[in-house]
């Protein structure tokens, strides 16, 4: 059968508080503050919305059971159809894409997808993260987010002969990016040395390898192409999605059966190649101008330029230390700083696309890249089980 039509749709409101590690708001002042940002620029108001679609991971951060349901009328979702997301640190990522399916089936004509997080309001994040695997084989090995990333680094090092220093590479450029953006967490001018030197988490992942545990919140208005021409709304036109999901079972991707590597993010690569096929990308080097990369750990920006077909695998390490992929370079990797700058996990894939599409609108303001016409977000949950992916453009596909 062929592929049913779907119709146009496009970011045209954005929203994002500042991420850092405490706010003054509670955490439904926060998710509020940012969908009213994101419907102010889209010259909206809660009436004109359709349905809700709520960013909300793991709740265990701030004591608050199913904390989306607090949150429901403050963001607008008063008698109106309202789901929650949550696919771990891929969960705004996702909500972006339903949200886009939401539209793009003609079902609404406006959504909103919003989301908010307090991570630093739990003492020991990593703690909740790591209930996230089988308790009977996998949790007595210690496993967290932190030592899921070491594992992975440890894996591709093996691979491909990626070096510690080629990932601290990665750190200073990003907090170097982050200065230009004023809602990032972390920013800075910090080196090699200062990044090898800092606090060892796990090998090989310091101090400097990885994201903090930031708060803020996020959001977008997503329009069908009626309401943007009749509205004459300026649009990051959503021109590609796709999703992948796998086993949480580490194990059961590395061995002679697998189907995808642990090591190189393969369920990633699955997401973007549908999304590029959707928004008709060939050539993502040639194509893309900005990628905004869910990278919480700095092996994982490695994985992502590779899963993206910005380089070959085992590539990535090497092409960003060499500068590539800075600003002014082929592609501009995470000019707002990206995840290792600032990480509210239930929206933080979300974030990537609020930046994605910022880029496209011209509106990044001191961390805009010139000219930009395509952009490509990703986000990464759980055991990096779930993935998702967008290609935005200035012009619909």
């Amino acid at each position: 059968m062929p592929p049913k039509a779907r119709a146009r749709t496009g970011i045209v409101g954005v929203g994002e508080t500042e991420y850092r590690t405490r706010h003054q708001e509670n955490y439904v002042e926060l998710a509020q503050r940012a969908a009213m940002n994101a419907l102010r620029m889209a010259g909206m108001t809660p009436d004109d919305v359709d349905a809700v679609v709520y960013s909300m991971a793991p709740t265990e951060f701030m004591g608050v059971s199913d904390a989306d349901k607090w949150a429901a009328t403050a963001v607008g979702a008063r008698h109106k159809p309202m789901m929650r997301v949550h696919t771990g640190g891929a969960t705004g990522g996702s909500a972006a894409v339903i949200g886009h399916h939401h539209v793009a089936s003609n079902l609404h004509d406006v959504v909103l997808v919003v989301g908010a997080d307090k991570v630093s309001e739990t003492p020991d994040a990593q703690f909740v993260l790591g209930l996230i695997w089988d308790p009977f084989y996998e949790r007595g090995f210690g496993l967290n987010t932190v030592t899921q990333g070491a594992l992975e680094a440890v894996r591709h090092m093996d691979m491909y002969g990626t070096t510690e220093e080629q990932m601290a590479e990665v750190a200073v450029r990003t907090w170097r990016r982050a200065k230009r953006n004023p809602n990032a967490h972390l920013s800075g001018d910090i080196t090699v040395d200062d990044v090898i030197n800092s606090q060892r988490l796990a090998w090989p992942l310091k101090r400097y390898d990885c994201c903090p545990r930031s708060s803020g919140a996020a959001a977008v208005v997503i329009a069908s192409e009626r309401v943007v021409h009749e509205r004459g709304l300026d649009a990051a036109w959503i021109n590609g999605t796709g999703a992948a999901g796998n086993t949480v079972y580490i194990g059961d991707r590395l061995g002679p059966n697998k189907q995808t590597d642990f090591g190189e993010l393969d369920e990633l690569r699955i997401a973007i190649e549908k999304a590029y096929r959707e928004a008709g990308i060939s050539d993502p080097v040639s194509q893309i101008d900005v990628a905004e990369a869910y990278s919480p750990f700095t092996i994982y920006e490695i994985q992502n330029v590779e899963a993206l077909g910005f380089c070959g695998r085992g590539e990535g390490g090497p092409d960003i230390a060499a500068g590539r992929f800075d600003v002014g370079g082929e592609v501009v990797l995470n000019p707002s700083g990206g995840t290792l700058c600032s990480n509210p996990i239930a929206v933080t894939g979300l974030v990537r696309v609020c930046d994605a599409a910022l880029q496209i609108l011209g509106r990044a303001e001191e961390y805009q890249v010139p000219d930009v016409r395509t952009a490509v977000a990703t986000a990464i949950g759980g055991s990096a089980q779930f993935e998702a992916c967008l290609v935005l453009g200035s012009d619909p596909v």
